[in-house]
């Protein structure tokens, strides 16, 4: 039991803390479509829309829509795939005459779901490691484990996430960004559209998108993980038994 206190426990309630901070800082920005509003103006996604909504192969008139109706799209979008991919093949846009037309075709729709899929397991990654912190968390603490310092666990934080950082940005994040597609998602379902046929991604400006939610989702996690790491730092120091008064010669 020693062995493990003093190599495993601490590495793996950590894990777990991070684990579950990412899912919280996941769920949270989900509740705000994943900063969409702030992305819109920030990316220009209604010049992108303009320009290439007339030049889409399947749907028409897409380029007549304004910003409210492209909140709301994306917000729709974004209550689907959390919930399993329910809903994606009832999202419609207006049309000049009055009627509506799908947004999604099948291949996006599908991918879609693929991707509602993944989150589902996302969630049940990060709840696992919500159980593993608060189990070996509670174990640590009846335990009177002292806990690492703050400083050496900020550094390998840090660390971690700039070592990342640097890799991802001398591969080049749209070419690791093609790469996990081809990694994660089942071979026969296409995932690749151009704007020309996808008012998914023209509604997205995608990739550029997914760079801007992947900045917002690190700030919200740099936020959590860094406030309840100072937290349980504190709760475990009120734990500690006291040090004895030392003796006067």
């Amino acid at each position: 039991m020693n062995g493990f206190n003093r190599y495993l426990l601490w590495p793996l309630l950590l894990t777990g803390h991070l684990l579950a901070a990412s899912l919280l800082a996941w769920h949270l920005l989900a509740q705000v479509n994943y900063g969409y509003a702030l992305a819109y103006p920030a990316l220009a996604i209604d010049e992108h829309i303009a320009r290439f909504g007339p030049a889409n192969r399947y749907k028409d008139h897409f380029e007549q829509t304004g910003k409210e109706e492209h909140l709301a799209l994306f917000g729709e979008i974004t209550r689907a795939v959390q919930s399993g991919g329910e809903g994606l093949r009832d999202i419609h846009y207006p049309l000049p005459d009055g009627s509506t037309e799908p947004l999604l075709r099948e291949a996006e729709a599908i991918h879609l779901e693929d991707v509602a899929h993944l989150i589902d397991v996302f969630y049940i990654a990060g709840l696992t490691g919500a159980l593993v912190m608060l189990a070996l968390g509670g174990y640590a603490y009846w335990q009177r484990q002292r806990f690492p310092t703050v400083r050496r666990i900020l550094l390998g934080f840090i660390a971690a996430l700039v070592s990342v950082t640097v890799i991802v940005l001398a591969i080049g994040p749209v070419k690791v960004f093609y790469w996990l597609h081809d990694v994660i998602f089942p071979p026969e379902n296409e995932w690749f559209f151009y704007y020309e046929d996808s008012l998914m991604t023209t509604l997205m400006k995608a990739p550029d998108l997914f760079g801007f939610i992947a900045v917002l989702l690190v700030l919200m996690l740099v936020i959590i993980w860094t406030g309840s790491v100072a937290l349980a730092a504190r709760g475990f120091a009120r734990r500690q038994p006291s040090s004895p008064p030392s003796k006067r010669r």
